[in-house]
């Protein structure tokens, strides 16, 4: 038990390494009037590729560490920080409990039922993201930040996260079920108890 706790700490630095490096380094960042700015990125695929690895919590530290970090490190985004870190552990809560707790992916041994929940949970967690990050971020520039021209950035912010969501989902649920099998040779397949969301 003890081993399997330390492999999940460092898988969730792993991811929260990986989530940094994708959303750091793979966004396509556009500007925005008041010197805002939104992008296109795949660091919420790493959140849910987290959860569905680690279960819904160690998977969204993970990825919520990571993107973190990117914002405190980008003099653009680094005073939405701490609404990146609430949102994105949200989306690996979220998709835990589609994942784990409800389609119990973990125990599941049938390919065609793991890949459906597999892709419900995904689009479960992103589908959050979708709704709340834009609605929230538009609260938190008008109401914390007093920020300019906020309804102007809602609409931009609806369609990159939207674009966000689709190939967040896509690229997690493609490389989770890739890396089934192989986290099962590895000895890194962690199965995840229903009424706790983790082992």
């Amino acid at each position: 038990m003890k081993n399997q706790k330390a492999q999940k700490i460092a898988m969730v630095g792993l991811m929260a390494a990986l989530s940094y490096v994708v959303f750091t380094f793979l966004q396509i960042k556009i500007p925005l009037p008041g010197g805002d700015a939104t992008s296109i990125h795949l660091g919420n695929a790493v959140c849910v590729l987290g959860a569905l690895i680690l279960g819904g919590f160690y998977g969204g530290l993970g990825g919520a560490i990571g993107m973190t970090i990117g914002d405190l490190l980008d003099p653009v985004y680094v005073v939405y920080a701490p609404k990146t870190f609430f949102l994105k552990l949200c989306i690996g809560l979220i998709t835990g409990l589609i994942a784990h707790k409800i389609g119990r992916i973990t125990l599941e041994t049938e390919h065609k039922k793991v890949a459906l929940w597999t892709v419900l949970a995904s689009v479960g967690g992103l589908l959050f993201n979708v709704i709340f990050d834009p609605l929230i971020g538009y609260f938190y520039k008008l109401a914390i930040l007093g920020k300019p021209a906020a309804e102007v950035t809602l609409a931009w912010n609806v369609a990159s996260t939207s674009i966000n969501a689709v190939t967040s989902t896509i690229v997690a649920s493609l490389v989770y079920l890739a890396l089934r099998p192989a986290l099962k040779k590895a000895g890194l397949f962690f199965v995840i108890e229903r009424k706790t969301g983790m082992k």
